[in-house]
């Protein structure tokens, strides 16, 4: 298989980031190990659709608070897929409680989601001379999403590999992290000023409820996106 046809170097990547919990500690990651990184996000008609007001604050506060990140920066696109709620019943399109269906996952489940998500940042990573894809996807602590699985990104690496002519490669930081060890891996990359920023400035919360700030940033606290915020950070907390 050949390269793309514009590709650049292997120093670039792009990242799904979507102005949450794991994919701001991936855009960390990124900034740490590649030297341009770009940044992609998603409309897709989420409930928590305030998850993307959050991206641009984020994005000024690391160049405000982490200038050895800032020159680092490149391209941001947000990219509308509102076509999703024609193809789902899931929870993250419409106001009914969250629970678990006849299958066992949780009804917030979107088919497809990142399988759409990673073909369209693939597009992108093609005509911008970039082979790296970043996501924030983890089969820990998550709410057993299939395509969160590694070896679902890893068949998704191959098919986009061959069906885009381009070895890409795709990047999972946190797949064997629970979420603890997120939040410590947060410290590491960013010390207490980006757990902080985490903490006050990204969304997590499925109902997007931005009104309650708990010692772990704002939300519900009581949707499976919350519960998992929330424990990953007491018990972080409790190991310093």
């Amino acid at each position: 298989m050949t390269q793309c046809e514009n590709h650049i170097d292997g120093r670039s990547a792009i990242v799904l980031f979507s102005g949450g919990q794991d994919s701001t500690i991936c855009l960390a990651w990124a900034l740490k190990n590649f030297n341009s990184v770009s940044t992609v996000g998603f409309f897709y008609g989420q409930r928590h659709a305030i998850e993307l007001e959050c991206r641009g604050v984020i994005l000024s506060k690391i160049i405000d608070i982490f200038p050895q990140w800032a020159s680092k920066l490149a391209n941001d696109r947000l990219v509308d897929l509102d076509f999703f709620e024609q193809l789902s019943d899931s929870t993250l399109f419409m106001d009914r409680e969250i629970e678990k269906t006849k299958e066992g996952l949780p009804n917030t489940f979107v088919p497809g989601r990142n399988i759409f998500f990673l073909t369209a940042t693939a597009a992108l990573a093609y005509k911008s001379g970039i082979t790296n894809i970043i996501g924030g996807m983890c089969e820990t602590d998550y709410s057993g999403y299939p395509d969160c699985r590694d070896i679902t990104l890893r068949s998704m690496e191959k098919t986009l590999s061959l069906g885009m002519e381009c070895e890409f490669k795709i990047h999972t930081p946190l797949m064997f992290l629970d979420k603890a060890a997120s939040w410590s891996l947060a410290h590491q990359l960013g010390s207490d000023a980006f757990v902080d920023m985490i903490v006050e400035d990204t969304h997590t919360c499925y109902l997007g409820e931005r009104e309650v700030r708990h010692s772990w940033g704002y939300g519900c606290g009581k949707c499976p996106a919350c519960e998992l915020r929330a424990k990953g950070f007491i018990t972080y907390y409790s190991t310093l």
